[in-house]
Formats: structure tokens, C-alpha cells, sequence
């Protein structure tokens, strides 16, 4: 299962050579640090389990997302695996994400939790592995990473990022094993936008990706000022959130059960938010936006 040559066959490193200071991207995809490719849109799958979770990703597949996210504590990564095999989309147009636990950041248990990932989708290989949370009390997460590096080696997974890392996690990983993750992935939406996480990200060419874009079907859904927004453009609420991430070089990733709401969450290329209307979402944000006070510095996910 766990063949350390698979991804020699799929490298695509030889297609851009990127600094930490600039990453590049096409309106459609980012390139990562490792030279691979990740699109401008990505699917959430949490809570989306069982054969009703199987359906709704088959669908979301069908529906043109190539991006699809999970974790070892959706308790979905057997569905995710399922519908890739009932779909009839090549598996080397798909990229799945799953993601470490923090109750196995311990270098063994890590790379036990990985090769358990890959076994319950079923596949030979993930195409990005992330760390769920540091967990900074635990001070675990070098050791953590020190695994997945060693994992991405083997041919076990392609690419290894970080989820809700600040700046100072981040750095010690750099300062200690030499290597950046290519993606950060955080809460990112309207109410709480990270200016000064994302700005930090893109200093080390590495892509930020948005949890809960959408705020969770939260207030921001109901904002008069977007509402406003999303009328001149004839679009959704969600479709301009989603398109105001995505001109502010996020990679939202977005969960929907029904087909129509997949279908428009991915119809946000075809029209473009002035500077004046990006600025005025912009100024929505506030200092305590996060939807449940998860903050990295102290909250511990297990």
C-alpha cells in the first residue's frame, strides 16, 4: 500500500520553481511550494458521513470540485475514499486532504494515524496531510510535523501543510526541521478576515486556506452591506464571500449538501468585486470574529 516511488510518477516539481516570498497561481489553481498544484476552491466535508456523506461527495465531484477536504476526526475519510471510487473522475485529478489529530502528535503515533488515514479511504496515497491544531500546551506538533515530513519521503503523501498555525508555530517548525509547510489552513471569513496571518503566509509562500468560509451559516449570511453587494453583481451572499477570498489569494473551502448550493459555490470565476467593494468587506472583520473562540495560542483539539 504504502509505495515510496507513487509519487516520483506524479511530481510535478519541475513545473515552477517558487522563493518564500512569492507564490504563483492562475485564476483556477495555486502552485505550492513543492511545485505542486492545488484549485481556487476546494469541498468541505465535515459532518458528511455514511452513505448519505458518500452521495453528497460524489455529487460535489460531479459538480466539478477537484479539492476535497477531511480528517481523521471527521470520522469520514471511508466515505471520502468511496466516492472517489465511484467516481469516474482520473484519481490523479483529485486532490484529498486529510488531516493528524492532536491525540497523536507523538512522532509513532503520527505515523500510525497516517497510514490509518490512507487505509480508510482505501487509497495509496493522500495528496495533502495536515496538522489539525498545534496544540501548543501538548508541544508536540515539531514532533508532529518531524513525522509528516518523513511520511511525505516514503511516498505516503504528496504534501504536508499546517492547520490554524500562527506565525510563531510556524516559525519553529522552519527553525527546527528545515521545512515550511506548503498550506495553512484557518478560520477565515467576513467577521474575522486574518490580514495580519495571511500577509504572514503569503511572506512564506505558503497558501492560506479558509475553514468555514461562510462563517458557519452565521450572521454574515444575513449582512445587509454584502447582501448589497451580491445584488449588483446578481449573485449569492456566498458566492461573493467566496469570490472576495478568493481575490484576496485564499483558498476557501466550502461545504454544501445540496447540488444547486455546490454549484454556485464554484460559479465565482465569472465576475470580479471592485477594490471599493473588497475594502468594505474588509472592514467587516472584528477583533473577536472567531465563530467559537478557538483561539491556536491556547484551545487544545484531541
Amino acid at each position: 500500500m504504502f509505495n515510496r516511488n507513487v509519487l516520483q510518477e506524479k511530481s510535478l516539481c519541475a513545473i515552477v520553481k517558487l522563493t518564500r516570498e512569492v507564490f504563483r497561481m492562475t485564476e483556477t489553481e495555486f502552485y505550492l511550494l513543492d511545485g505542486y498544484k492545488l484549485p481556487r476552491v476546494g469541498f468541505g466535508t465535515y459532518t458528511l458521513n455514511g452513505a448519505a456523506g458518500v452521495r453528497t461527495i460524489e455529487q460535489a465531484i460531479v459538480n466539478g470540485y477537484r479539492l476535497i477536504d477531511s480528517a481523521f476526526n471527521y470520522e469520514n475519510e471511508g466515505a471520502v475514499g468511496q466516492a472517489i471510487r465511484n467516481s469516474s473522475v482520473p484519481r490523479d485529478q483529485l486532490t484529498i486532504t486529510s488531516k493528524l489529530p492532536g491525540r497523536h502528535q507523538k512522532y509513532d503515533e503520527a505515523l500510525d494515524a497516517i497510514q490509518e488515514s490512507i487505509l480508510r479511504t482505501g487509497l495509496d496515497y493522500l495528496d495533502l496531510y495536515l496538522i489539525h491544531w498545534p496544540n501548543p500546551k501538548e508541544d508536540l506538533y515539531v514532533e508532529a510535523w518531524q513525522a509528516l515530513i518523513d511520511a511525505k519521503k516514503w511516498g505516503w503523501i504528496r504534501s504536508i501543510g499546517v492547520c490554524n498555525f500562527l506565525p510563531k508555530h510556524i516559525n519553529r517548525l522552519e527553525k527546527e526541521t528545515g521545512e515550511l509547510p506548503v498550506v495553512n489552513q484557518i478560520e477565515l471569513h467576513p467577521f474575522f478576515n486574518q490580514e495580519e496571518q495571511r500577509d504572514y503566509d503569503a511572506s512564506k509562500g505558503i497558501i492560506t486556506e479558509a475553514w468555514s468560509p461562510l462563517g458557519r451559516a452565521s450572521a454574515v449570511l444575513k449582512n445587509e452591506v454584502i447582501g448589497k453587494i451580491a445584488d449588483q453583481h446578481d449573485k449569492t451572499i456566498p458566492q461573493v464571500i467566496l469570490r472576495w477570498q478568493v481575490q484576496s489569494n485564499v483558498l476557501p473551502i466550502p461545504k454544501a449538501s445540496h447540488a444547486k448550493r455546490q454549484e454556485q459555490n464554484l460559479a465565482v470565476f465569472d465576475f470580479e468585486l471592485s477594490k471599493e467593494e473588497m475594502a468594505v468587506i474588509d472592514g467587516l472583520t472584528q477583533p473577536d470574529g472567531r465563530i467559537q473562540n478557538q483561539d491556536p495560542a491556547e484551545y487544545q483539539e484531541f
